[in-house]
């Protein structure tokens, strides 16, 4: 038996490959900011920008030319409160930001998620309600639902095809679809962040939303690195409060937690290949240690072989012009 009969060229290759990517498994964030004309770069992550609605609409409309999958919408609010009210605001930068992409003809080749989170639009940026306790504060967690559910809403309502809940809280699921439903947006699918953990590779895309804690950190109420199996009964729980897909968030370091979640269940499976994952990536490419092309292929690739149907990445666009 010879092994190296089927790599001998790459048609060959080709004919065999068992996992691929296509631009269509991708979905690139985008970063919302208010204004005009507005490209702010995120020094932290090279060729990630803060967008102006309508720069917004123009990265749209190369990301439907290039076939890519979707966008993951986020927000950078013109103020903060407490609450973080400019997540649910039927005028908020992300809800502007689904009406004009909705009137855009790319909408119709792309897949419009919007983020469901409080940590860029509260003051102290935090992804919930803050109380205070005995041994000082914690984000409250079911006084957050309803604030949850309240901008799931919203979005929905503005235009979002499927709404995501990254906030790790208790019960979001649930409340989320109660209020969706009651709305009469039953149809408006949940992809639930069912496993995002504590991660260390988070760091520039706190730049990149404004989000960073002001006290503190979000250990309370993301998961513990080092804890597989309650990741699984995570993703149980937030299918069996109504999530339709699920996304697992970072990729590269807990690319076990997508096979292991591939093997328990059958819905559609995401995994967000992180702002750190990407920066990571970024810097070695600057310094000349890494193939940018290679390395940036064989990174989706190896993410879509650990389970994932669907892959969020700020790469989105450029290995798009890759696969072509």
């Amino acid at each position: 038996m010879r092994m190296r009969r089927l790599r001998r060229t790459e048609s060959l290759r080709a004919l065999v490959r068992e996992t691929s990517v296509e631009p269509g498994d991708l979905i690139y964030p985008l970063f919302l900011c208010p204004g005009e004309g507005v490209r702010r770069a995120v020094s932290s992550m090279p060729g990630v920008f803060n967008l102006s609605v309508d720069e917004a609409v123009r990265e749209a409309e190369q990301a439907a030319s290039l076939g890519v999958g979707g966008l993951l919408l986020f927000g950078l609010p013109d103020a903060k409160d407490d609450e973080g009210t400019g997540a649910w605001e039927d005028n908020g930068i992300v809800q502007q930001g689904l009406r004009a992409l909705k009137a855009s003809p790319a909408s119709k080749k792309l897949v419009l998620v919007a983020d469901v989170c409080l940590c860029e639009y509260t003051s102290h940026g935090h992804c919930g309600r803050i109380v205070e306790t005995a041994d000082g504060w914690t984000v409250a967690n079911d006084p957050t639902l309803e604030l949850l559910a309240r901008t799931a809403l919203s979005q929905a309502k503005a235009g979002a095809d499927v709404v995501a809940p990254s906030d790790m809280m208790d019960g979001r699921v649930a409340a989320i679809r109660r209020a969706l439903d009651a709305a009469g947006s039953n149809d408006t699918p949940i992809l639930s962040y069912a496993s995002k953990f504590a991660s260390a590779f988070y760091g520039p895309f706190r730049e990149a939303a404004d989000s960073t804690p002001q006290f503190g950190d979000r250990k309370s109420y993301q998961m513990d690195g080092a804890n597989l199996r309650e990741a699984m009964r995570e993703i149980d729980l937030d299918l069996a409060e109504g999530a339709d897909m699920i996304l697992m968030k970072p990729a590269m370091p807990y690319l076990d937690v997508i096979r292991a979640a591939r093997e328990r269940v059958g819905v559609p499976i995401g995994a967000y290949q992180v702002s750190g994952e990407y920066s990571m990536l970024q810097a070695a490419f600057e310094k000349g240690w890494l193939d940018r092309d290679r390395a940036t292929l064989e990174s989706l690739l190896g993410i879509r072989r650990a389970g994932a149907d669907f892959i969020v990445t700020y790469f989105a666009k450029e290995a798009a012009k890759l696969l072509a």
